[in-house]
């Protein structure tokens, strides 16, 4: 299995933003984040409440002073930017990138700028690549935590994450109770002419079957329904009973 990629933010800005990337990292299993000259230092207190308990990524952060120091270990580099910033290399989307980190031998690395201008040209040259996303040319701004999950879930497909298991369902219904449900709403609908005239009850009838049978409802939702049913029917009270 390939190496997990690198999350690499350079000179970030607010504590608060390293957490929510930090968190971003952990939800999709990345949990090397290296942080380029952030600028209110490290370890930044902000980042903690943020973080939303991705401790382990926050408290193996390292921190290095340049961009080339930080990925100096890593043989495939990816610059995240919206625009190629008069730089001539190839672009890849996420999930291209992604794509190519698994393939690949040796260290990758995923590199995102300040949250307020981005890399600049200098950082942009030393990775092997630009990955950016098809996005809105009239506002083309992401925050910081919203770059790095777009990378890490398109890395994460390539994983061997599983899928949080789906809540067990239930088979449908059997046919018969099916058609207890069923009759039990027509034997409702009976007295007050809803299927009137009656050279439209069997056509509305089918419609009403139609819509019945259509979800494949399972036991406990019928027998939820028939519950609605009953308790729209009005009480008899004990005098009437005895009339």
């Amino acid at each position: 299995m390939a190496e997990k990629p690198v999350i690499v933010l350079v000179r970030p800005q607010l504590g608060e933003n390293i957490g929510k990337a930090a968190r971003a990292m952990l939800n999709f299993d990345l949990v090397e984040m290296r942080l380029v000259a952030p600028r209110d230092g490290w370890p930044n207190p902000s980042a903690g409440p943020a973080a939303a308990g991705a401790d382990v990524v926050l408290e193996k952060a390292a921190v290095f002073e340049t961009l080339a120091e930080a990925v100096a270990d890593c043989a495939h580099v990816y610059a995240t930017t919206v625009r190629k910033r008069g730089v001539t290399k190839p672009v890849v989307t996420p999930e291209e990138a992604a794509a190519e980190i698994t393939r690949a031998t040796g260290r990758s690395a995923i590199v995102f700028g300040p949250e307020r201008s981005g890399l600049e040209t200098e950082d942009v040259a030393l990775a092997r690549a630009i990955l950016t996303v098809p996005i809105n040319p009239e506002f083309g701004s992401l925050n910081l935590a919203q770059a790095v999950i777009l990378c890490a879930y398109e890395w994460s497909k390539t994983s061997a994450l599983v899928q949080p298991t789906a809540e067990d369902t239930l088979p449908p219904a059997p046919q018969a109770e099916l058609e207890g449900l069923i009759g039990h709403l027509e034997s409702l609908l009976e007295p007050s002419g809803f299927f009137y005239p009656q050279a439209r009850a069997d056509a509305t009838r089918r419609t009403l079957r139609g819509i019945l049978t259509k979800p494949a409802w399972n036991h406990l939702e019928v027998r939820t329904l028939r519950g609605v049913l009953s308790a729209l029917v009005p009480k008899r009270r004990t005098s009437d009973r005895s009339m």
